[in-house]
């Protein structure tokens, strides 16, 4: 009896787990529910309805084949238990996963229990993340290769009596409601949907139109929580937007570059995954260590609630945090100013803000998240130091102040002259401190004091000798057309600054 443990892999379509188990044995497939993992602070109702829902379509996908999903709650070594008592596991199938602590002391606990009740258990690979990697040196060839595998299709499953399960709710899992009211639906239809819209007519303005809150919310895939709990595979992504730009014709410039920025973002998506896989403590330490101590550990409670309800004063930045509460989902450029605003305006640790995050984030990808998190907190060592004006960003992403409208009503009085800086407007007394609170922060003197902050650490020598170090584990090898000549552009390294949800 082959058992097949879904895990962020939730589809039958390029699912090599199931493909190669059913060659062995009759499978039994299996989606274990554990509500310790849902209390972890990374966890929200969002996410669990979103993957509720794609659970749902899997187990009638499953039913077609001739085996429903077999859904089962409580701690996976007792569920493996319960299934070795009644005779029905001989083999554990699953992907290789890389997730945050608590999976991976899961796993290593699952490891435990197949060697103490001689289960084998088969890790297949799940997308281009590649354990027990030595060097970085020739990983964009290696994601080419896997990437260009066929695309395995269902198989036909043996019928098994068991009962199939109930799939529980948010509310039996204990998670509070938190007000997602305009959540991307789950399963894989959606993502299908999502996919084949964007190939053929969403995605002609997606290198234009990606920054912008407003537009990129249609130009952008969104396709990343698909992607995130494996609704879609990224192979099958690639794969389809390789063939979508082969049949572009010679004049579709626009749809081309498109295309092309979109699929070196499907790199990075497995790129920063590596980076977890090859150094798990990113999700809790810093990466350069000699920026341990530069910021309290303890957040200013005060401060953070205000950027977290998106309560700061500062209408552009509000307008994402409230966005973001009420869809789960925020454009690549967005994402990384309102971290950045917490990490240097606010001087915040990054844990506490990008837990918050993680969150709020449908499409919270362990390896991903906090790796970007770190990037725009300016800790990773190896990356430029980026520190984003919140005025700026409004008057540059939200010219006409249409995103600031439609999350901030409180401004509906403002003018739109002073829609991004409402304090110079002639009626600010009326408003601020009374409709919409006054800046928690100066966003110039924040920001010059945090760069100095910064760069006093990153100016000496140890610090140079540690990046080197970071660069040569982490930083990707891709050579920079028509480089220059020279000891720099010889090295072959692309320093990494992309901001999050470069799936997105």
């Amino acid at each position: 009896m082959q058992v097949v443990w879904f895990k962020r892999d939730l589809r039958i379509n390029d699912h090599p787990a199931i493909a190669q188990a059913s060659e062995v044995g009759p499978v039994l497939p299996l989606y274990v529910v554990e509500p310790e993992l849902w209390q972890q602070g990374d966890a929200s109702k969002r996410q669990w309805d979103f993957v509720a829902e794609t659970i749902a379509g899997l187990r009638k996908e499953l039913g077609k084949l001739g085996q429903p999903l077999v859904v089962r709650t409580g701690q996976i070594v007792s569920v493996l238990s319960e299934l070795k008592d009644r005779g029905l596991i001989d083999v554990l199938w699953s992907h290789e996963e890389t997730g945050n602590r608590w999976t991976y002391q899961r796993d290593r606990q699952v490891a435990a229990w197949c060697r103490n009740h001689t289960v084998r258990w088969h890790e297949v690979q799940n997308h281009g993340v590649f354990r027990r990697l030595k060097s970085r040196d020739g990983w964009a060839e290696r994601w080419d290769r896997f990437m260009a595998l066929p695309i395995s299709s269902p198989v036909a499953l043996e019928h098994i009596s068991i009962e199939p399960g109930y799939i529980p709710t948010g509310r039996d899992l204990g998670l509070g409601n938190d007000s997602c009211t305009s959540r991307q639906a789950g399963g894989r239809t959606a993502g299908l949907e999502r996919l084949n819209s964007f190939l053929i007519h969403r995605g002609k303005r997606y290198q234009r139109e990606m920054s912008s809150p407003l537009e990129g919310a249609v130009a952008c895939s969104r396709l990343s929580p698909y992607l995130a709990w494996g609704a879609l595979s990224m192979r099958e992504v690639s794969q389809a937007t390789e063939k979508q730009r082969r049949r572009l014709p010679p004049h579709a410039r626009e749809w081309r570059k498109s295309l092309r920025s979109f699929s070196g973002r499907l790199h990075w998506h497995c790129h920063f995954i590596q980076k977890l896989e090859d150094e798990p403590r990113i999700e809790f330490e810093n990466l350069h260590r000699l920026y341990d101590g530069l910021r309290p550990t303890a957040p200013d409670a005060e401060l953070l609630a205000a950027w977290s309800n998106g309560e700061t004063g500062y209408p552009f930045f509000d307008a994402c945090m409230r966005s973001l509460q009420a869809t789960g989902w925020l454009n690549f450029r967005m994402r990384g100013m309102v971290m950045a605003t917490a990490s240097y305006h606010l001087w915040l640790d990054w844990w506490a803000p990008g837990e918050h995050l993680a969150r709020m984030f449908t499409d919270y990808e362990p390896g991903i998240h906090w790796n970007q998190v770190q990037m725009q907190s300016g800790t990773t060592g190896i990356n430029t130091v980026r520190i984003y004006n919140p005025v700026k960003q409004g008057h540059d992403q939200d010219p006409k102040g249409l995103f600031i409208r439609t999350w901030v009503p409180e401004l509906r009085q403002i003018a739109d002259q002073h829609i991004h800086e409402p304090w110079k407007a002639q009626n600010a007394k009326q408003i601020l401190g009374k409709l919409y609170p006054e800046p928690v922060f100066d966003h110039l003197t924040a920001a010059k004091a945090a760069r100095e902050r910064v760069w006093g650490v990153r100016r000496s020598a140890e610090f140079r000798t540690n990046a080197r170090a970071i660069a040569t584990k982490h930083a990707s090898r891709k050579t920079r057309p028509n480089a220059r000549r020279g000891p720099r552009a010889s090295q072959g390294q692309k320093q990494l600054d992309l901001p999050f949800g470069e799936q997105s």
